[in-house]
Parts: structure tokens; C-alpha cells; sequence
């Protein structure tokens, strides 16, 4: 049977950071994956070094530089779910799951990513993986995907203990490296000083690279329902 993860993550860029090594590691390993993007990140702060993009233009630039990442990562399938950046915590919880719902429900994975809420950083990552783990809840428990999720704020491990998958990416880092680079809004200038680090073997970069970590989230463990 074919592996189908579905990736639920709410911006642009969000699947290139922390997750292109295990999105691609997934496709070589046969793999279908579809990206659920919450929005385009419209109220993104950077709009390109130097600037070429305008508060009108930003959300048709980073669309265009969505579709050039997941063709980077070979992502089969993008669906757009419409959201509003910088919104998505204000969202009602069980709208937001019934939505996603419908796409798991279309979609079939054996899988999903999303990220860890509360441990995120952003609201938005936060929400809507609280959204996607409250999806998975509504389901029967009998053939539930797995949920594997993204930590990354400050001292994340102290409260939800080590990641269950560490991943060594650096047989995908030209891919990795790729899908950011589409996102040259964002990326581009952080990316000449992140290049010359990997190619001097800087350990910190390498760390942060060329290494992934997520955890492997059990739904009934989270008490999400409004």
C-alpha cells in the first residue's frame, strides 16, 4: 500500500525549514504527499533582499514561490485552504477541524504533519495544529492516521521530552536547500550566510539543517474541543 502524508501547516515556507528532509525522504521512499497550506502568507514582514514585492503583490508572489518549492520538494499535490495569516488562532477551533476533516476524509493519508501546539512559536502554527489533532479526534479511533508534529520553541523538550524521530537530512540538503530558496521573499538574504555555514561544515548550522525532529502525538492526550 502507498504511504500518503499529508502535511498541514499554515504558511508558506512552513514545509521547507524544518520538514523538507522528511517531505522528501517520504517521496524517495515512494511516498505520496499532499500539502494542505493554510494561507499565503500575506502579512509576512519581508518582502524580499532587496525588496521587490509590496503589501498588494506579496500574497501572488508567495504563491508563486509555494508552487516552485513543493515542485522543488516533489510535492504531488497543493491544496489552498483560504485562510487569512495572522488569523488563524481566532478561528473557531471545530470550524477549522471540520474543514480539515473533509480533507483527510478526501485525501486518505496514512500519515499527517503538522505542527506541536504550544510549542510552535507562532499563533498560527499553533491553532491550526491544534486544529489538525482536533480533525484527527472526530475520527474513528480504529485506522487513525499517525500524527507526527514540529516543535521548535525554547526549551520545547522540557515540556514534551525528546523528539521520537530524529532525522539526519544531509542526503537531501540540495533538495532542502531548493525549496527554501523558492521562497526568495523570505529566504534570500538569511540564505548567503546559511550556505557559506554548511559548506564549512559550521556544526550549528548543520545542526539545525541538516537535522529534524518531530514527535509522535497520540489525538486522545489533547483536550481541544470548545
Amino acid at each position: 500500500m502507498t504511504e500518503k502524508l499529508l502535511v498541514v501547516f499554515p504558511h508558506p515556507d512552513d514545509e521547507s525549514f524544518g520538514c523538507a528532509g522528511i517531505i522528501a525522504k517520504h517521496i524517495k521512499e515512494g511516498g505520496e504527499v499532499t500539502y494542505a497550506c493554510g494561507t499565503l502568507g500575506e502579512m509576512g514582514r519581508n518582502m524580499g533582499s532587496p525588496i521587490f514585492a509590496t503589501r498588494e503583490s506579496l500574497p501572488l508572489v508567495r504563491e508563486v514561490e509555494l508552487k516552485e518549492a513543493c515542485e522543488a520538494l516533489g510535492i504531488q499535490k497543493l491544496r489552498k485552504l483560504g485562510l487569512h495569516d495572522k488569523t488563524i488562532e481566532f478561528e473557531s477551533i471545530e470550524t477549522l477541524s471540520d474543514m480539515l476533516l473533509k480533507v483527510i476524509k478526501e485525501e486518505q493519508p496514512t500519515k499527517i504533519l503538522t505542527h506541536y501546539p504550544n510549542y510552535a512559536v507562532h499563533p498560527d502554527h499553533n491553532a491550526l495544529g491544534a486544529a489538525t489533532i482536533r480533525a484527527v479526534q472526530k475520527l474513528p479511533k480504529v485506522g487513525r492516521p499517525t500524527v507526527i508534529a514540529h516543535a521548535f520553541s525554547r526549551n520545547h523538550e522540557d515540556h514534551i521530552g525528546e523528539a521520537d524521530v530524529v532525522l539526519n537530512v544531509t542526503e537531501f540538503m540540495d533538495t532542502k536547500l531548493a525549496a527554501l530558496k523558492a521562497h526568495r521573499s523570505q529566504t534570500e538574504n538569511m540564505l548567503k550566510g546559511v550556505e557559506l555555514q554548511l559548506s564549512n561544515n559550521d556544526p550549528e548550522a548543520l545542526s539545525f539543517f541538516a537535522t529534524e525532529r518531530f514527535w509522535v502525538v497520540d489525538a486522545e492526550q489533547f483536550d481541544l474541543s470548545e
